[in-house]
């Protein structure tokens, strides 16, 4: 008789100290979570050439500088020689080249890269207009 009075009591202590479990999902919120769990995480933005965005030092023919800053949203911003703000806009990469979409109405202009050198500079060449050097400086 001791022994089943020990039983039970050790049977109601784990009764009771049992965790509550959650109720069952709905079939919707499993695929949910599941689609959540082994969808792949999305690409970070590159350019055509591989670059990763950050800010870049353009030179143009005329030996003139600016900078355009590339960042990992798919947004732009060009700076001129003093820092002062000449275009933003967005930037993604189409038919293996670099477009830049200023806000407006200019449309985008896209530029075919060249790959980076060993200091990573690399000439991007525009669709119309002469070609640019470029450095990636941070």
């Amino acid at each position: 008789m001791r022994l089943t009075i020990c039983l039970t009591a050790a049977l109601a202590l784990c009764a009771c100290s049992k965790q509550a479990e959650a109720p069952p999902a709905a079939n919707n919120d499993v695929a949910e979570a599941n689609t959540a769990a082994t969808a792949p995480a999305a690409a970070p933005m590159v350019t055509a050439n591989g670059s990763t965005p950050g800010k870049f030092e353009v030179t143009f023919k005329n030996g003139k500088k600016g900078q355009s800053v590339l960042a990992a949203d798919g947004t732009y911003t060009d700076l001129d020689a003093n820092g002062k703000e000449t275009a933003k806009g967005t930037w993604n990469v189409t038919g293996g080249k670099t477009c830049f979409d200023p806000a407006g109405n200019e449309g985008p202009n896209c530029f075919a890269e060249t790959a980076p050198g060993p200091d990573g500079t690399f000439t991007a060449t525009p669709e119309k207009g002469d070609p640019v050097t470029v450095k990636k400086v941070s």
